[in-house]
């Protein structure tokens, strides 16, 4: 078992999930912005230092929660001879599957094990410690991130290969990305023929049409019209566009979520980079006249 856990990427759902990380392991954080690190190490009794590499040195497991697979495969090789035989790196980003056979080769080559984690549940889920983590690499590898992992899950589960963890995350995303697009455009018309967004939520959610969308991000943030910033916009885009890729490249077809994609796409150059993901509603409203309340 792993007694020291090194982990990289404090942000929006990093820091929490190191937060648990560091009440059951010995821990050592990195973040890009310095004094992010500092600070966690100061509230959490954990050790910041100065790069992957310091990390990677300090640490028998390494976790990089970062923004896509292109940050991980630079700081994989940014810590380059600090790696050694018997390490595992978990990588929780919300990655693609081609960026996780590059960062599995160049470990493999060295020794390390390899484990793509992607996770799902939101920063309140992070807060719990009740995340998704869904888990791609070899049986041996994948055993020892499910060990390791269980400080933040709620569920963690080996679901295949190397990539296998990023691909299940992109699909996911893919269907929370058509499913905010449906509900938005079905609840405006039901706004506009006089139903109330709120009750239409109450008989959608007592009906087969429900979903996680319905029953609690349209509840708690469109009709309250609270808007929290939980997961950006941008990063679920881009997230979709993994899942178009996964499906081109395997043959399938990918009407529903290109479609998405292509909506989130503009909706991310119209509202910014760093709004929520749940304001995508802003643009059916805009778009029929109406507020879904």
């Amino acid at each position: 078992m792993a007694k020291r856990v090194g982990f990289i990427g404090l942000g929006d759902i990093g820091w929490p999930m190191a937060v648990h990380v560091a009440k059951t392991y010995a821990c050592t954080v990195w973040n890009r912005t310095q004094a992010k690190a500092d600070a966690f190490a100061k509230a959490h009794a954990a050790a910041a230092v100065g790069g992957p590499g310091a990390v990677v040195a300090a640490s028998d497991v390494v976790i990089t929660c970062l923004p896509t697979s292109v940050e991980v495969l630079d700081v994989v090789k940014q810590a380059d001879k600090a790696w050694r035989e018997g390490q595992l790196l978990i990588d929780c980003t919300s990655g693609d599957p081609a960026g996780s056979t590059q960062v599995a080769d160049f470990l493999r080559a060295r020794g390390v094990g390899f484990a793509d984690a992607p996770v799902s549940g939101g920063v309140g889920g992070a807060e719990r410690g009740e995340l998704t983590v869904m888990i791609g690499g070899t049986e041996e590898d994948a055993a020892r991130a499910i060990d390791v992992v269980q400080c933040f899950a709620k569920k963690a589960e080996y679901v295949g290969p190397v990539g296998a963890g990023h691909a299940v995350k992109a699909v996911n995303q893919g269907l929370l990305a058509i499913n905010i697009q449906a509900a938005g455009e079905g609840l405006a018309a039901l706004v506009k023929l006089g139903v109330s967004g709120k009750k239409a939520l109450e008989v959608i959610n007592a009906s087969s049409g429900r979903s996680n969308v319905t029953e609690n991000l349209f509840p708690k943030r469109v009709t309250t019209r609270a808007w929290p910033r939980t997961f950006r916009l941008a990063l679920l885009d881009k997230d979709v566009g993994i899942a178009v890729k996964i499906l081109e490249d395997n043959g399938v077809p990918s009407d529903a979520i290109g479609t998405a994609k292509r909506a989130f796409s503009a909706a991310r150059e119209a509202l910014g980079e760093e709004a929520d993901h749940v304001e995508f509603v802003k643009m059916i409203e805009r778009s029929a006249g109406v507020e879904i309340v």
